[in-house]
């Protein structure tokens, strides 16, 4: 293509661009691609560093939104963008609303591809599912010269391919091995990983050059790392074998498809 290459993120929290995302941004943003990440909400009810009593929402969003501008800098992306929605309350947000301010940010951007959760949210967490949801009507929705929400104006713009994030069981088993076992309670009920089959997994990005600057990014985020404390004992091979591969599933493509397991989520476009 004569035109640069453009990704984005949509995600739910900060963090999900390093823990999630981390290589696929890095390993793209090294090669000159403009990246963008859309974080939908400043994970506002999340942990807060330091001890004493909880500062409050509005104190943990603005140390969790710094954590991600200064995450996404290490990783080599310079436009992030934050939807505004509260933490934790995704799921209840005014579906054309949110769809509108995604499909802004689609209309601005113009990228060619566009990486989310997968419609499971990886682990059951409903923010996940939301933003999988509202991502991929976006999608749809910034292609179409009719839409005109109540925030968005911009031309049309048509999405080349969209990805969904479907880790193996192998990946899991690794990442969980790190951390500990990810579940979601949602309504009582628990939710957790289930590992997308392999035959499934249609784009395996490898990433192991860029482990390091995961990390780094990876340590920005210090209000989180009491919950990744065994990340930092883990040797060098243990951090590339954790950040080395990326695995998605190509959910619409309009330049290509078939079995073969692609190796570059551009494939079909350069």
């Amino acid at each position: 293509m004569d035109q640069p290459l453009r990704l984005m993120a949509v995600l739910a929290h900060p963090h999900d661009e390093s823990l999630g995302f981390g290589g696929t941004l890095a390993k793209y943003a090294a090669e000159g691609v403009g990246v963008t990440v859309v974080t939908a909400t400043r994970g506002e009810r999340g942990r807060h560093a330091g001890g004493g009593p909880h500062p409050g929402p509005e104190a943990v969003g603005r140390q969790r939104e710094a954590e991600l501008r200064a995450a996404a800098a290490e990783l080599g992306v310079a436009d992030v963008q934050l939807l505004g929605y509260l933490d934790q309350e995704l799921d209840r947000a005014r579906a054309p609303e949110a769809v509108d301010r995604v499909v802004g940010h689609v209309r601005r951007v113009r990228p060619h591809v566009v990486v989310t959760f997968a419609p499971d949210g990886a682990y059951g967490h409903p923010d996940h599912i939301a933003i999988s949801q509202f991502t991929t009507a976006a999608v749809v929705a910034a292609a179409d010269p009719a839409w005109r929400g109540e925030q968005t104006g911009g031309e049309p713009h048509r999405v080349a391919k969209l990805y969904y994030m479907a880790w193996s069981a192998r990946t899991w088993a690794a990442y969980q091995a790190a951390f500990k076992r990810l579940v979601s309670t949602v309504d009582g009920v628990e939710r957790q990983a289930n590992p997308w089959p392999d035959w499934s997994i249609t784009t395996r990005i490898d990433t192991r050059e860029h482990w390091r600057t995961v990390w780094r990014a990876v340590c920005c985020h210090q209000s989180q790392m009491a919950a990744y404390q065994r990340l930092g004992e883990l040797a060098p091979e243990h951090h590339e074998a954790l950040w080395g591969t990326h695995e998605y599933y190509r959910a619409l493509s309009l330049v290509n498809g078939g079995r073969e397991t692609e190796t570059d989520l551009f494939a079909g476009l350069r």
